[in-house]
């Protein structure tokens, strides 16, 4: 009987090291500011409501977004490419 398995090359990809793909206080906080602002632009689009209030969840959105912006070259964001994360030593 002969074994069916045999040596092939596999072409995987290098590891990666790991990201935290967006779990960064600037991600949630431009993230959430962008689901109100887009909230109350929705809720400005209604019948008897002042179409103003549209205009008002856009600055919201775009307030959000420069202060994701911010946040993340404050270092509250996913680290640079190139860059190690910083590891604290056990028990500090």
């Amino acid at each position: 009987m002969t074994d069916n398995r045999t040596a092939e090359p596999t072409y995987l990809p290098e590891a990666v090291p790991p990201t935290n793909h967006g779990h960064t206080v600037a991600a949630w906080t431009a993230m959430i500011g962008v689901m109100i602002g887009a909230l109350v632009s929705s809720i400005g689009c209604l019948p008897g409501v002042p179409f103003a209030l549209f205009w008002v969840g856009l600055v919201v959105v775009v307030a959000a977004c420069v202060a994701g912006l911010v946040m993340r070259n404050m270092g509250l964001g996913q680290p640079k490419a190139g860059v190690a994360p910083r590891r604290q030593a056990a028990g500090h």
